[in-house]
């Protein structure tokens, strides 16, 4: 059968990467501006880019990190707002591809499902299929997985008892249905995470009669302001570059302390989160039962509330924090462990994410699958004895793009370091130095201890350790060696 002259033949080409979400995108830009003399293409299993911008479509959906260090560091973020709405961040991102060329050379609906290396071609064989069945086979030297780290198909489902009593609507974030009417309607969303906190505040902003926030146990949230008053100065005195660089430093400095105060002094910490709630929450507020985690901060990620956003709708009428569990869903909404009836039109289980590495794809490295699980990062962006393979990994205490695009900057630079010295393939070679295995994300979070068993493991020595500071890994992935002994290259 002849083929469709409207759609694309298989690429061949130096770089492949997989994912036109924020990693991808940075990563591409890297290659355009960093390599230019590379052929390079990306891969998109949806029918758009723009990743968890483009896929959630909940009330409220925004970042939970300030845009000056989840923006692309080469593309001054321009908007307003610091904490911002997805819709503001995917057109930046769309922009910027196109700025770049990246969305000329980006592929859509094509779904990776195997990536096969073979040491005697010295290449890697990517197999994509596309919605109505047909597969295609590309080929590329050096693959970039952007997958991020959690499956688009579907989150974590929870089936809870009764379910299919209710009477109402039962939705996941992550699905959330297009034109879902909200004013007048009750809603209680089961969970603590980010996405309650975001819905929450958003599901009364348009209007629902009353939102109830169902959680088993807390999550600390910080009140951060939506914009960020150093950065509509700076714009005001110098350059944009000059301005996104200034205040995207400041932040990363900010952040960066906070965290290790937090982790020195947990202690303390707690006092100082407990504080600034009580000071927003009307006096006599339940603030140890509802905003006091079991756990030290940072064991989880600390919840952002633009503004206070979710601390001001708590002080009204029409929305609450019930911290209990859930026993069953009745007729009239939900049932909870103490025998309380949250009645509810919809329930929103916020349950959580599905991790899942390289969108779901099987690697095989010379016709030998590989167990991903029992293998090791190296500088958090290359997996052990895999051949020319760079996956990106995010931070768990910051914006996932700073680590993205340190990754996309080293691969670069790896890249031109093969060339000049004519070598093709470099892989890192885990040989129990690394020292004792450890889980790769250092969060206790639920959805991180129900997928940890999928992910790769990491060192407790570097360069197999994948340490959560920015200051730390620009200076190994800036200025560190690349003939370290442990990345074999040939």
């Amino acid at each position: 059968m002849p083929s469709d002259p409207m759609r694309p033949p298989p690429l061949d080409v130096d770089v492949l990467v997989v994912g036109a979400g924020i990693s991808g995108i940075d990563a591409a830009c890297r290659l355009a501006t960093e390599r230019p003399e590379l052929t390079w293409a990306v891969l998109e299993a949806r029918e758009a880019t723009g990743g968890t911008w483009d896929l959630f479509r909940y009330p409220g959906i925004r970042s939970d990190s300030d845009m000056y260090t989840l923006g692309f560091p080469f593309r001054p973020w321009r908007g307003r707002s610091s904490i911002a709405p997805a819709s503001e961040i995917l057109e930046y991102v769309r922009a910027t591809a196109d700025e770049y060329g990246v969305t000329e050379r980006t592929h859509l609906g094509q779904r990776v499902t195997q990536l096969a290396w073979s040491s005697d071609e010295e290449r890697w064989t990517v197999t994509a299929r596309r919605a109505d069945g047909e597969v295609l086979e590309h080929r590329a030297r050096f693959v970039h997985l952007a997958t991020g780290y959690y499956a688009y198909d579907s989150g974590h489902v929870v089936e809870f008892p009764g379910q299919d009593s209710f009477g109402g609507e039962v939705v996941h974030p992550q699905h959330w249905p297009a034109g879902m009417p909200v004013e007048g309607r009750r809603f209680v969303v089961i969970g603590s995470g980010a996405t309650a906190i975001t819905l929450v505040p958003a599901l009364v902003e348009q209007g629902a009669a009353h939102v109830t926030m169902l959680q088993r146990s807390p999550s600390y949230i910080a009140a951060l302001p939506g914009a960020d008053r150093v950065a509509d100065v700076a714009r005001r005195v110098l350059p944009a570059r000059a301005a996104h660089h200034l205040v995207r430093g400041k932040n990363v400095a900010l952040s960066t302390l906070s965290y290790q105060a937090l982790r020195r002094w947990p202690t303390a910490g707690r006092k100082v989160l407990r504080k600034r709630l009580q000071d927003r929450l009307p006096a006599g507020y339940d603030v140890d039962t509802h905003f006091s985690p079991r756990y030290d901060p940072w064991d989880q990620r600390v919840c952002v509330a633009p503004d206070g956003d979710l601390l001001d709708v708590l002080s009204g009428e029409r929305a609450e924090v019930v911290t209990s569990t859930v026993d069953a869903f009745v007729p009239e909404g939900v049932r909870t462990g103490d025998g309380r009836v949250l009645p509810a039109d919809v329930v929103v289980t916020a349950t959580g994410l599905r991790l899942e590495l390289a969108g779901g794809a099987e690697l095989f490295v010379d016709g030998e699958a590989v167990d991903v699980p029992s293998r090791h990062v190296y500088k958090g962006c290359m997996l052990s004895d895999v051949p020319n393979l760079f996956l990106a990994v995010g931070y768990t205490n910051a914006s996932w793009t700073l680590r993205a695009d340190l990754t996309a900057r080293w691969m670069c630079q790896l890249l031109a370091h093969l060339a000049d010295r004519g070598r093709t393939v470099a892989v890192p070679r885990w040989d129990g130095s690394g020292g004792e295995d450890r889980p790769l994300l250092d969060l206790t979070s639920g959805y991180v201890r129900r997928g940890a068993h999928l992910l790769p493991r990491q060192g407790s020595r570097r360069p197999w350790r994948v340490v959560q500071s920015y200051v730390y890994d620009v200076a190994t992935t800036r200025w560190g060696r690349l003939d370290d002994g442990v990345l074999e290259t040939r």
